[in-house]
């Protein structure tokens, strides 16, 4: 247990929670407790709880003036009558060695009676704002994060991670040559030169000829209208040269 000094005329806030399962003085009707708290030449009294019976509720704050080397705080718990006497019901001592060392106490402290019984308990919370707390008085939990430094790992110069997971400066930089967009379906690039229409549609170029009717027969259409003759044509002859010897003998 720490030992602590120098707290002559420091402050000290005690906050009168409730009482749990206290001893009953009365008989007939619910009983009526009060707590009183002394340090020193200072004393305290919270309302009266009337009909608090065995748990009684107070929530009522006091401030103490420290004295150094007085370490308890005394309380006793009565039950208020309007006609005879006060009831005691029981009384304790409260120590202050962990609030003055860790700046916090929220202790139910125990009650007895005048022969030494269990008389119930009274819940006291306790701030000191000059403690100097300890680390060792913090709950216990996960090592606070630390930005590693290069080297302070055991075998690797890198994080346990960084296999798995490399930084980022080990990714190659996205190039604007390094890959080309897919074609889409709907977007066609313009070509320079005509295209030929597709196969499905019949193409006709215009006819530098007028249309004939059907009324009148082409003389070419039919073949047998005009049948095939031998070369030169029969009953033709060469005219007469105007030269001798133009013209050679047949």
């Amino acid at each position: 247990m720490s030992i602590v000094y120098g707290v002559q005329g420091q402050l000290l806030e005690v906050t009168v929670v409730a009482c749990n399962k206290l001893k009953d003085t009365e008989w007939i009707s619910r009983q009526d407790p009060y707590v009183c708290l002394e340090y020193g030449s200072s004393k305290f009294r919270t309302r009266t709880c009337t009909d608090g019976g065995k748990n009684p509720t107070f929530q009522e704050k006091f401030v103490f003036t420290l004295i150094e080397g007085l370490r308890e705080i005394n309380i006793v718990v009565w039950n208020s009558n309007t006609v005879n006497a006060d009831d005691f019901i029981g009384s304790g001592k409260v120590q202050l060695q962990k609030v003055l060392s860790q700046g916090y106490d929220d202790t139910a402290w125990p009650l007895q009676t005048k022969r030494g019984r269990h008389a119930g308990e009274v819940r006291l919370i306790m701030h000191y704002a000059n403690a100097i707390k300890p680390a060792t008085n913090h709950a216990p939990s996960g090592s606070p994060y630390v930005t590693p430094t290069p080297g302070s790992y055991p075998y690797s110069a890198a994080p346990p991670h960084a296999a798995s997971h490399p930084p980022p400066s080990a990714y190659p930089a996205p190039s604007p040559y390094s890959t080309i967009p897919p074609p889409s379906a709907a977007y066609h690039s313009p070509s320079p030169y005509p295209t030929a229409p597709p196969p499905s549609v019949a193409y006709h170029p215009p006819s530098p000829y007028p249309p004939q009717s059907a009324a009148y027969p082409s003389p070419y259409s039919s073949a047998s209208a005009y049948p095939p003759q031998s070369y030169p044509p029969q009953g033709y002859s060469y005219p007469p040269g105007p030269y001798p010897g133009a013209y050679p003998p047949r």
